[in-house]
């Protein structure tokens, strides 16, 4: 049965991955990113059948916005993803601009919280439904020069285990880390290092099947893409 799945920073890396195999397994999906003209590509790229729409996750009456509409037009989702996230330029912490620094845990942190403010409750009014907040090997341990990212991701670890002390029965949430993907974020780190990681279109092939098949028995429970 075709499932109806919401995914933030869907225009790149791991966001646009998921998408695209997705689609291809016949999922509606309807996604955000933060410019427009890669939005406005993705649409063209996988048609009217779904649904993506030019959107900041720190702005949190954008989020409602769009919630609203998407709520109103496609019903709750069955999968949200939250996928959306920057990572500093690599630096000890003390030489990491407040600005930088502040972005990281806006879009990291109170962007999923603005998603999930609004994408919940609906869920939660139906009993039915899997939230998957996207953590990292760094949301579990630490590298230097990353410290502001590393930061949001075990805050991912923690948000995503107490929500799942608060979900009904029929609902799961789980942070969930991707391993290595060679994407954008990955490359700013390793640069040419970041080479031997699977690209998104591969880990895309593994990762939405397993997330389809996520489930209340996964509640709150830690998870890793398979390798």
């Amino acid at each position: 049965m075709a499932k109806t799945i919401v995914i933030t920073g869907v225009t790149r890396g791991i966001g646009r991955g998921l998408a695209v195999e997705l689609d291809r397994l016949g999922h509606k999906v309807i996604g955000c990113g933060r410019s427009a003209d890669p939005v406005a590509e993705l649409q063209t790229t996988l048609g009217q059948a779904h649904d993506f729409a030019a959107m900041d996750v720190t702005d949190d009456r954008a989020v409602a916005d769009w919630a609203r509409r998407t709520l109103a037009e496609h019903g709750a989702p069955d999968l949200l993803i939250n996928n959306a996230a920057i990572i500093n330029g690599n630096a000890n912490l003390v030489e990491v601009p407040v600005a930088e620094f502040d972005a990281v845990i806006d879009v990291n942190i109170k962007g999923v919280a603005n998603v999930i403010r609004h994408f919940a409750p609906a869920m939660i009014e139906h009993n039915h439904g899997v939230i998957v907040n996207l953590s990292s090997g760094w949301g579990r341990g630490t590298s230097p020069e990353v410290a502001p990212y590393c930061a949001t991701k075990w805050a991912m670890e923690g948000l995503s285990k107490a929500l799942a002390d608060e979900l009904p029965n029929g609902m799961a949430c789980v942070p969930l880390s991707p391993g290595m993907v060679n994407t954008g974020m990955l490359q700013s780190c390793f640069a040419g290092g970041a080479d031997s990681a699977r690209k998104p279109d591969a880990f895309a092939k593994v990762a939405a099947p397993f997330l389809l098949a996520l489930g209340p028995k996964d509640n709150g429970q830690s998870l890793t893409v398979p390798g």
